[in-house]
């Protein structure tokens, strides 16, 4: 029941909630892949919606701009990292650090183990960082490059970057959503890590053996060695390819980030140091290099997909991203201000009774707070709020209700395209989030994997007693 108080506005209630939020997906469903509509446009549609139900609820329209402006402010460092990405991608192509990587990648890899071998590059980049962005955004983007001369398709050369990136951002001790995750659930982190053992290592393991089998079908195909040949004649003519010092702003960029130098301080030396290099090692104009921070142009090898490539990156790559990021963050802000997504997962909480129901309940919450919300940070301190109680109810430890919020959300992210992290996965890639998202096999068998396991009643961890003293 809604709750009325003088002046304030009031609390909505399931019924009401439960109607707006399915407004909202059918909405976004039916103009995008039954009508082709833009997805800025169909945010712009549930906007209105999402207002008019807080209006009716007593919000003025400067209450409802506040919690828009505020969960915007509070998503800021997010649209930060998305405007230096960008420079940080032109910044390397222009100083060769891309095309070195590229280079050599191609006289490494073998197309068999492609897959499988750069899985493990992006977990371990992403453990090692902290930060799925910048593995998706330095080593996903050679990856990318080096897919495409071996001729796999690149939606699923996207999905095995975005598996390892998201590997790293959910175990690492310096990523944001684990630390996030163990303190907003009232756990240590070391102990939400060990938790996380049990359903994720089986996961990483099942995917890994899928994208070698995967690899191993294409390592069978003729690998065209004469394009392969093509391509590094190209890179050697455009560059100086010269490692020790190519790699440098690369080699910056980890050591900061391992460091846990803020990001934006982070990408911002590598932007500088990358700049130098391409100015006076490279013997780039000057002038074309600062302007590809802003927008990078294709180069001019004779090779159309390497063209292309070289020439991705720059501020202007990441604004359609970065304005469908804001649309859908001014969204959350609306429903998360207003208590619409707090009215829905209460009414469905109260109703579970199995622990394995109870952390199915608590993914598939994660995920709707990313699809509502726009970013994971939010979604994760608000079903830590909303589902510990219960978790406490069913005696289970704070590390499994942290688990399964990560399971949810922090999973989940990067699969829905106007997510901050589906937008920016898609835009750094060049791969729309719905052509690579069935091949990120990490990201939904997790789940999968964590709710079978509860209902057989494997890695639920629970708080020790202490034993009675006579």
């Amino acid at each position: 029941m809604s709750v009325a108080t003088p002046n304030l506005p009031r609390t909505p209630g399931f019924l009401q909630s439960l109607i707006c939020f399915s407004v909202i997906v059918i909405v976004i469903a039916g103009g995008l892949f039954g009508l082709g509509i833009s997805l800025h446009t169909l945010m712009f549609i549930c906007l209105l919606w999402v207002g008019l139900h807080a209006f009716s609820l007593g919000y003025g329209y400067l209450h409802i701009r506040e919690l828009m402006t505020g969960a915007l402010t509070r998503a800021m460092p997010a649209i930060y990292i998305f405007i230096l990405i960008g420079m940080v991608i032109a910044s390397f192509m222009y100083s060769g650090t891309i095309a070195t990587l590229i280079y050599y990648g191609l006289s490494w890899l073998n197309p068999s183990f492609f897959l499988a071998v750069g899985l493990l590059l992006c977990a371990l980049m992403s453990v090692a960082t902290g930060t799925s962005w910048g593995t998706v955004g330095t080593l996903g983007v050679v990856f990318m490059g080096i897919g495409s001369a071996m001729n796999i398709p690149l939606p699923l050369v996207a999905g095995m970057i975005v598996c390892g990136a998201t590997f790293g951002d959910k175990m690492s001790p310096i990523s944001d959503t684990t630390n996030l995750a163990a303190m907003s659930a009232g756990t240590d982190l070391y102990r939400h890590i060990y938790a996380m053992l049990f359903t994720t290592t089986p996961t990483f393991v099942l995917t890994f053996v899928i994208f070698l089998g995967i690899g191993l079908s294409y390592g069978e195909q003729n690998l065209n060695l004469t394009d392969i040949a093509s391509i590094q004649i190209a890179l050697v003519n455009l560059y100086n390819l010269a490692p020790l010092i190519t790699l440098l702003p690369l080699i910056l960029l980890a050591v900061m980030s391992i460091k846990k130098v803020p990001a934006e301080v982070t990408m911002s030396c590598s932007i500088v140091l990358a700049v130098l290099i391409a100015m006076f090692y490279q013997g780039a104009n000057p002038i074309s290099v600062l302007n590809a921070l802003w927008q990078n142009t294709p180069q001019s090898t004779g090779i159309a997909n390497l063209d292309a490539l070289l020439g991705r990156g720059g501020i202007s790559s990441m604004s359609w991203t970065l304005l469908l990021a804001l649309m859908a963050i001014a969204l959350g802000g609306i429903l998360h201000g207003a208590g619409f997504l707090t009215a829905l997962l209460a009414g469905i909480i109260s109703r579970v009774q199995r622990t394995a129901s109870l952390i199915a309940t608590t993914i598939v919450s994660g995920f709707l707070g990313n699809i509502a919300m726009g970013e994971a940070f939010i979604s994760i301190i608000l079903n830590c709020q909303l589902f510990k109680p219960k978790y406490q109810q069913q005696k289970l430890e704070p590390a499994i209700l942290s688990r399964s919020v990560e399971e949810g959300a922090t999973m989940t992210t990067g699969l829905i395209p106007w997510t901050t992290a589906g937008a920016f996965y898609a835009a750094t890639l060049g791969v729309d989030v719905l052509d690579f998202a069935p091949y990120a096999f990490f990201n939904y068998l997790n789940a999968i994997i964590a709710i079978t396991m509860a209902a057989f009643g494997i890695g639920l961890l629970k708080p020790k007693t202490k034993p009675a003293v006579a």
